[in-house]
Formats: structure tokens, C-alpha cells, sequence
């Protein structure tokens, strides 16, 4: 029997959480750039499979890369890092 092969794992915060089991999480990275050795912070969106629609907007989560699941979906939902702070607004 042979072992299931994993994908890259990278952690993100979600963004969006509007679509069914779909969830767009932005995931940065941090360089040095080559030739001026400044800092640069770059980021990207991804879409994420959420299968129990657990995730909300502003939670810290890690994902999984996987096989494409849709036209864009190639990553999974691996588990929560951290949930996003709940702010009550009474006017």
C-alpha cells in the first residue's frame, strides 16, 4: 500500500466567504529583492475548498494543495491557525 502523497502547505487569512464550500484566502510571502535587498511583501489570492463552510472572514488558516478540484480550486482546507476577532458595533 502506498502512501498518500501531500502537497505544498502554506497559511493564509481568508478574505472572502461568500461562495458555497469556496473560500478566497490571500497568502503572503516576504523576500528580499535581489539586487536592491529591500524587504518585499508580495501576496496572492487563492480559492480554497471549504467543504463544511467553517471558515469565516479574518480567520488564519493553512491549506493544502491538492488536485484541481474546479476551474480555479486546486487548494484544500487543512485547519484553523487562529479565528478572527468578533467586533460588536452598537450604534
Amino acid at each position: 500500500m502506498e502512501k498518500k502523497k501531500r502537497g505544498k502547505i502554506l497559511r493564509g487569512e481568508v478574505v472572502s466567504d461568500k461562495m458555497d464550500k469556496t473560500v478566497v484566502v490571500r497568502v503572503d510571502r516576504v523576500f528580499q529583492h535581489p539586487i536592491f535587498k529591500k524587504v518585499v511583501r508580495r501576496s496572492t489570492r487563492i480559492k480554497v475548498h471549504d467543504e463544511r463552510n467553517e471558515c469565516k472572514i479574518g480567520d488564519k488558516i493553512r491549506v493544502v494543495e491538492t488536485r484541481p478540484l474546479s476551474k480555479e480550486k486546486r487548494w484544500r482546507f487543512l485547519e484553523m491557525i487562529g479565528r478572527a476577532k468578533e467586533v460588536e458595533s452598537n450604534k
